[in-house]
């Protein structure tokens, strides 16, 4: 795994876009892998370094606001346009022509509203616990949390608080909720333990209403991968079944037991999109 980053451009001036990188820099294949919300990418290491090889590398940016990239001065440009953006200016930087993308919640979303423009170089989508519609009250859950920028007199204590967020995420091991903690959590000037991500983000939530991204779905054209924790608020198994009557040509599988969404930490998670990866036509 490296580590580096690079200059986007966009409102307030420039800003550094850092990404971790696995696999061999001129290998052929790229799959980029966005995260979600609050989270960063190295919550991919375990999928990447899984996928990575020599013919395929794997790149995993930090969105602004999150991990080592940079926060933005005027918390209302934490929107999709930025981020797509940002992710556009990425495959630049990369060289990418012709990538994968698999996007965790937001950075599903990203990859979706990227995979419908024109001379899209997304060839496959995988998304991970979102999809066309999103019900209100589980944004209302989600900015509940979002924009608290509470402090923790230890780092324990702030795992806590972070596995009570991310209960969704279903039985990680005592070692993948260290390796969260690790690269999700941040220590002020005071020694008190914050999130990792800044709390500005939540302005470009604005005041959660039901999401309806139909329209953009039927658009859809290359092959899609929708992962789902069954007990997910934010994937509803009605709108699974829904996606299923329209749009591109799509495999689900569904986990019990978890909900929003799965880490794609567990051996099993990394197997389907691994070998969905290596079966599925460009």
């Amino acid at each position: 795994m490296r580590e580096h980053d690079f200059l986007a451009f966009g409102a307030g001036g420039f800003r550094r876009v850092a990404y971790a990188a696995w696999g061999a820099p001129e290998a052929a294949e790229t799959v980029v892998c966005v995260h979600g919300l609050t989270r960063n990418g190295r919550d991919f290491d375990f999928l990447a370094a899984a996928l990575a090889g020599p013919g395929r590398r794997v790149i995993c940016p930090d969105v602004a606001g999150r991990g080592r990239s940079d926060w933005l001065a005027d918390p209302s440009q934490y929107a999709y346009p930025t981020y797509m953006n940002d992710m556009a200016m990425l495959l630049a930087h990369l060289d990418a022509r012709s990538v994968d993308w698999v996007g965790t919640s937001m950075g599903g979303l990203i990859g979706l509203f990227l995979a419908i423009q024109p001379n899209t170089p997304i060839r496959r989508l995988v998304l991970n616990d979102i999809g066309a519609q999103i019900p209100q009250a589980a944004l209302a859950r989600i900015a509940g949390y979002v924009g608290l920028d509470r402090v923790f007199d230890s780092a324990a204590a702030a795992l806590e608080h972070l596995k009570s967020i991310q209960s969704g995420w279903g039985a990680l091991s005592d070692a993948q909720w260290a390796h969260m903690a690790r690269h999700g959590l941040r220590q002020d000037s005071a020694g008190g333990w914050r999130l990792g991500h800044d709390p500005g983000i939540l302005a470009g939530l604005g005041d959660p209403q039901e999401v309806q991204l139909w329209p953009a779905w039927q658009a859809l054209r290359c092959p899609v991968l929708l992962l789902h924790g069954a007990q997910s608020d934010v994937l509803t198994a009605e709108t699974v079944a829904r996606m299923g009557e329209s749009g591109p040509p799509l495999s689900v599988v569904s986990w019990p037991g978890i909900g929003h969404a799965p880490s794609l930490m567990d051996p099993a998670q990394i197997a389907t999109v691994r070998d969905w990866l290596a079966t599925t036509p460009a």
